[in-house]
């Protein structure tokens, strides 16, 4: 059994919680910009110890309805700076926030809300309190219910103005390092979400190590980055907080479609995001040089960038190399940062493997993507390549104090002190996942190098065993075939079949643009069977299967016309495959791949 650890170099503290990160600010560098809200004029600054008195006043007003030091208060909304407000607000009133993704359905809403035994629950907007109305009936411990929209921070604001600040103190000192923090719900690729019980302990050892590992992107002079990914999901979770206590300015964007505006106008300087995200950009990018004509000008440059970081791996880059990449540095690289704000040098990928090429290109422009791994149930990041210590494909080293061990059948282990309490109210399921000396079962199957770099190989669940008996890790061959800037989704399936085949969605976006190129015209429907559309995604079949063994590879692919969305179902809101789900309602198209 393979093992590998990395020892603690910063102490974490023994007592207090997160709250104690907001109060320290605005005590010793009240005015340090700690946030940047949208406002009628542009970005407006909210300095340190104006967010201390905003979550004080809101915590008020918590106190003041009823909500007791355990209690669960939900919170439903899109990433915006309410949203940081109240899950401080929260905690400084001594409860537990249990966040919900603002696209969960009546039904989910319900079952989170009911399991956790929520007291009350914020809402963004209509949608939102029409989703629990529809389910409230049936929530007996659910007293409040407020909404952002409804002015809910100034109605707590003001329901709040009989407390004193002493008892707000008193509540506010109530949790230790051991008590619960937030209850955060698996987003569930199969079953019902489970409640990870995450304590202010997690927390704080996490961005103990974290913020320590990491000076490039938490202590540089003007440091900030703009949050658009769902703040319900811990990998956000855990910027806000590292955020807070580090004073980095912290910005929030709640809708996709004015990122890019967004980004140009905050000019963070560096962000985070899923694959899925840095995989658009790339392919948004090609396509708009096809567009104008420097198709060829865009392929070169970007293998350009990709031989240039692979150089630097090996020590230095060619002089061919340099040159031809000071030259793209002017004509495409500026550009593409440029689109980020500008002042954007470092990113942080997690969620889902990045890949090799992506990772290449985006260091090769001048935009370094730190690539992490982690889950829910270990607060975060558990490994995350650092700065100066980078291995291009892989996530990283385990972070100080956290130590990896592969199982004898390739699943990665790990201990430290980010490591989860256990599941809410289910002990079969954790004791299924932690064992007693605290290692925890990921379900990732991965490897561990000769210098402790950690690479993920498949999940351990999703192995499909062919009628051969050949094992397949389907995600090296989904993420690959992704790439395509035609493919939207890809699923791998062939579990007790004689061959690996694929269903293929296509991208709405790329679609009418690679349409126009090649004389087509038509809906997704009308263009399904098309010989070059076949050809595209073949080609991006036969680019996949170059990554695996022959038993391993791709036989025959289906291209669907549907899309798989969250919305949909088939996506969970980290934008994973809910494999189940899709094989489901697609069991027929797949049985049609191995009919002769």
């Amino acid at each position: 059994m393979r093992e590998f650890s990395t020892p603690l170099t910063t102490e974490i503290p023994s007592t207090g919680n997160l709250t104690d990160d907001v109060v320290t600010n605005a005590r010793e560098a009240g005015d340090t910009v700690q946030f940047s809200r949208p406002g009628p004029d542009g970005w407006e600054d909210v300095t340190a110890t104006q967010f201390l008195a905003e979550v004080s006043a809101v915590a008020k007003g918590l106190i003041a309805a009823g909500v007791q030091a355990g209690d669960r208060v939900a919170l439903i909304s899109k990433t915006r700076y309410e949203w940081t407000l109240l899950d401080y607000a929260i905690w400084f009133a001594g409860a537990v926030s249990v966040p919900v993704y603002e696209t969960s359905s009546a039904e989910q809403i319900a079952w989170i809300l009911e399991d956790s035994g929520a007291r009350a629950v914020v809402a963004e907007g209509p949608e939102h309190l029409a989703r629990i109305n529809e389910v409230r009936g049936g929530l007996e411990l659910l007293n409040h219910v407020w909404s952002i929209s409804d002015n809910a921070v100034g109605t707590l604001t003001s329901l709040g103005d009989d407390i004193s600040d002493e008892e707000l103190e008193k509540r506010r000192t109530t949790a230790t390092p051991l008590d619960l923090a937030t209850l955060i719900y698996t987003s569930g690729t199969t079953g019902r979400p489970k409640g990870c019980m995450l304590t202010h302990g997690n927390f704080m050892f996490e961005l103990g190590v974290a913020v320590d590992s990491l000076p490039e992107l938490f202590e540089t002079r003007g440091s900030s980055t703009l949050l658009f990914l769902p703040l319900a999901h811990v990998f956000a979770r855990i910027i806000e907080i590292g955020c807070i206590k580090s004073r980095t300015r912290l910005g929030h964007s709640a809708d996709i479609k004015n990122l890019l505006p967004d980004l140009q106008a905050f000019q963070p300087t560096f962000i985070l995001a899923v694959p899925r995200v840095f995989e658009k950009v790339f392919n948004t990018a090609s396509q708009r040089a096809t567009a104008d004509g420097r198709g060829r000008i865009f392929d070169q440059a970007a293998q350009t960038a990709i031989d240039y970081s692979r150089g630097l791996d090996r020590g230095r880059p060619s002089l061919a190399v340099r040159a031809k990449h000071a030259l793209f540095k002017r004509l495409v690289y500026g550009k593409l940062l440029d689109a980020l704000g500008g002042s954007c040098v470092y990113a942080v990928s997690g969620g889902a493997p990045l890949g090799d090429r992506l990772g290449h290109f985006y260091r090769g422009i001048g935009l370094t993507v730190l690539e992490g791994y982690g889950l829910t149930e270990t607060t975060a990041a558990l490994t995350a390549n650092l700065p100066r210590a980078i291995k291009v494909g892989s996530v990283g080293r385990p972070l100080p104090g956290t130590a990896v061990r592969v199982a004898d059948d390739g699943e990665l282990l790990f201990q430290g002190g980010q490591v989860f309490a256990g599941y809410w109210h289910n002990e079969e399921a954790t004791a299924e996942a932690l064992e007693r000396d605290g290692w925890f079962h990921t379900g990732d199957l991965g490897e561990v190098d000769d210098e402790g770099f950690v690479r993920i190989t498949g999940r351990k669940k999703e192995i499909i065993v062919t009628a051969g008996g050949k094992n397949v890790a389907p995600t090296v061959l989904e993420d690959r075939v992704r790439l395509h800037l035609l493919v939207d989704q890809c699923m791998v399936v062939g579990d007790g079949q004689p061959f690996v085949g694929a269903l293929v969605t296509i991208d709405r976006e790329s679609l009418p643009l690679w349409a126009e190129q090649h004389g087509k015209a038509g809906s997704i429907e009308d263009l399904i069977d098309d010989p070059d559309l076949r050809a595209a995604i073949q080609e991006a079949v036969d680019d996949a299967n170059q990554a695996v063994s022959k038993a391993e590879s791709i036989r025959k692919f289906t291209i669907l016309a549907d899309e798989w969305t969250e919305e949909g179902g088939q996506l969970t809101p980290s934008l994973k495959l809910k494999r189940n789900v899709v094989m489901r309602e697609f069991k027929d198209d797949v049985a049609a791949l191995y009919q002769s």
